[in-house]
Parts: structure tokens; sequence; C-alpha cells
């Protein structure tokens, strides 16, 4: 799952610190799970999956980029629909990320915990106390207030891709030729499932419209740091897939460790404690982040009337929204429950995340085709993104049904608050 880090009180960054913040919100969790669950899905082929979704966030990410150095708004997603798409649109994005995205919370406690728990031998029964525990420390946390600054969270994802980089290289000698045959062991149908849960990896780019005002030069950062975080995150996610289907061969996502997996392949010493250590502090990282992130989400909607009222509170800079945080926390235990009841099964739960993200972005890349010039590179960069993105809601369309229903209530909504207003101005 990737997050969104916003600084605080730093100004003029510049390159390297846009690359690193670039990497902290585009390469999350993912790692953690994603090469071995398309592995599953997909086989050898698994990695044209990864190489499409990389191909395919070229535009998404210059989209983003051209609209955070020339149309810098701390709404991101959300207030490039409202101003192209209207209200209604706008409503739906918001449900999307606080409903549909939600799914990935419990995701990534899961698998925080399912680390943790394989590296300190914990009985597979006690994996979901390990993750409700990896979900209520941060929630506690932001419930208080308490803040993790924006530079460990950027060392925690210097941690993660450093890990990556060992996994890959004491894996590397264990990969076998053979185990890339049959390379479509199932299918094409496999192949698009494997690219819709990689969109997961690839999350994250809208970063830039959030926090542009925080660079000394953003229309020449912004697109260098996006490039660059591009070719690190795409080399990082095909590597690590390599190394999946190479050394692991048919048993690739029959577990749900596969760092660790790896790890015991190449070295079966020291480093599958040290992979299973910054997993687990990886993802309660991850989850003070999105905590915090959400609750904000959950008190603006309030603000717009498309939430509650009584859910505002805290919507302003520098307040803790309580109530939205008490809200996302009740939507991730209604997550836990249904994870619990598919088994711990984490597919499906991507798959709605993903699903979702998918959404947004289509809808975002629809209203950037309205809102930059036409004609420009940035208008024709958003025209292939939207096409693509289309194409991605094909591919998913079996974990849509989240999504639709949440648009459907979106309009509902509306249609409730225009009554409202016709009664009250007769």
């Amino acid at each position: 799952m990737a997050t969104t880090l916003t600084p605080r009180s730093t100004r003029g960054l510049g390159l390297l610190q846009g690359i690193a913040l670039y990497l902290a919100s585009v390469l999350g969790t993912g790692l953690l799970v994603l090469p071995g669950l398309a592995a599953r899905e997909a086989g050898p082929a698994s990695l044209v999956s990864v190489a499409v979704v990389t191909v395919l966030a070229i535009p998404l990410a210059g989209t983003f980029a051209v609209l955070a150095a020339r149309y810098p708004d701390p709404g991101g997603v959300a207030s490039y629909v409202r101003r192209a798409l209207g209200d209604t649109a706008a409503r739906a994005t918001g449900y999307w990320f606080l409903l549909g995205v939600a799914a990935g919370g419990p995701v990534v406690a899961t698998l925080g915990a399912q680390y943790i728990s394989t590296v300190l031998g914990i009985d597979r029964a006690a994996v979901p106390f390990v993750a409700l525990a990896f979900y209520v420390i941060p929630f506690c946390v932001n419930l208080f207030g308490v803040r993790v600054a924006g530079w460990l969270q950027l060392v925690l994802m210097a941690l993660l891709l450093g890990v990556v980089v060992t996994v890959a290289a004491v894996a590397a000698p264990a990969v076998d030729p053979a185990n890339f045959a049959p390379f479509l062991p199932h299918g094409w149908g496999g192949v698009g499932t494997a690219i819709v849960m990689f969109v997961w990896a690839f999350a994250g780019w809208e970063v830039g419209t959030h926090i542009s005002g925080e660079f000394a030069h953003p229309r020449r950062v912004i697109p260098i740091a996006t490039a660059v975080t591009l070719v690190i995150s795409g080399a990082a996610y095909l590597a690590l897939q390599v190394v999946t289907v190479g050394a692991l061969g048919a048993g690739a996502g029959s577990g749900s460790v596969v760092l660790l997996d790896l790890a015991r392949e190449g070295a079966p010493g020291a480093a599958p404690v040290m992979i299973g250590a910054v997993a687990a502090i990886v993802a309660i990282g991850v989850l003070n982040v999105y905590l915090a992130a959400f609750a904000k989400l959950g008190a603006s909607l309030a603000l717009t009337g498309d939430l509650p009222r009584w859910f505002a509170r805290g919507a302003e800079n520098g307040a803790v929204p309580r109530r939205a945080l008490l809200l996302t926390g009740a939507i991730g235990l209604v997550y836990f429950g249904l994870l619990l009841g598919r088994d711990l099964d984490l597919q499906p739960f991507i798959l709605i995340h993903t699903a979702s993200m998918v959404a947004i972005y289509t809808l975002g890349m629809i209203a950037a085709v309205r809102i930059l010039e036409r004609g420009s590179a940035g208008w024709w960069m958003a025209a292939i993104a939207a096409i693509l993105c289309a194409g991605l809601l094909a591919l998913a369309a079996s974990a849509l049904l989240v999504p639709a229903v949440l648009a459907a209530v979106a309009v509902v909504v509306t249609v409730a608050q225009r009554s409202k207003k016709r009664i009250f101005t007769k």
C-alpha cells in the first residue's frame, strides 16, 4: 500500500528530497506481498504484469507531475474532479478513498503480523490478534495527536527498499531458468488480475499535487523526481518478481511472507530476522500515515456535506479529527471482520483497494483532460492515461462492486441534498 507524506515546516525542497518523498509515497508495503500473489495468479507471466503497470504508470505519473507543477492544489484528485466534473463526481471520489481504498489498512496490518509472527514462530491462530495490535497502536497514537516525523517515514521506506535490494542479491544465485516454464500457466486472465493487483504498487503519484508548494522550483524538480521514481520503483518490482519466480518456482505465492521465503533460499541465517523486523516496523509506519490521512479526509468530507457534519471537528490545520478517526477505525474493523471471514486471504481486499484506486484515477485523468491546455504534452498524457485507466477498470470488473455501490451512494446523497434545498427554498 503506497502512502502519502506531507512534510511539516519544510521549505524549498530540492531534487533529492523530492525523489525521497515520491519514493516514500509510491514504494509501499506492496513489496511485502504482491510478488508472491502475482506469481500465484500469473506464474512467470507476472513479469509481464509488472512491465505493463510500469508502462501504464508513465502517463499517469506524468499527468500528476504536470498538475502539481502548474496547478498545485492540496485537495489533490478530489479537488480536480470537483472543479472539472462537479460535486457528485468529487463526492464519489471521496467515498472511494474513505470506504474503498480503506480496505488496504487491515491488509497492511495483517502483512506486518504475518511477517513478525513467522520470524518469532507465533502460531498462525494468533495472527489476527497481532494484526489488530498493529492497527490499534497507530490508531491510539493518532487519537492523542502524536505524529511520526516525516523524516522517520522516509527512513522506514529507505529500509524497505534496502530490504528489497538485499533479498534480490541473496536470492539471485537460487534462480533456476527452468522455473520460468511454462510461462503462461493460468492464461491471460491471470495476467490481467495480476496487473490490477499491481496498481497497489504504483499508487501515490498524486503526492506532488498536495506538496508542490513546498518545492523551491516545482516546475523543474517535480518532473525529474517523478521520472527517477518511476525508474527506481519499476526496477525494484521487476527485480523482485524475477527472483520470486526464478527462486521459488511453483512455490511462489503459496506462502504469505514472500520476502522471508526468498531470504531463506539465499541466506537462511540472520536475513529473515532482519526482514521480518523491518517489515513490521514499516507496516506500523504506513498505518500511522494512513490513519492520519484518512481521518483528515473524513473530516473534510463532513465539511462539504458528504458525511454528517458531526464528523467535521478537527478538519482545520493542526487539529486532531478524533471523530473522523473513530469512523476510520470503525471502517477498518469492518474490513478486519470480513478478512477473518475469508481466513486472512488478502487478495480480495487488495483488489477492492486497487479497483477503488483505478476508479479514482480514471475520474482524475478525465478531469485533467478538461483542466489542462488542449494539445499540450500534459493534455496528451492525461488523455492516454484516461484511456488506459478505463482499460484497467475493465480488467478489474470482478472487484468493482464496492466502487459501484459507493458511486450509487454518492448519487443518492446528491439527490437528497437537492431535494432538501428545494424544500427549504419553497
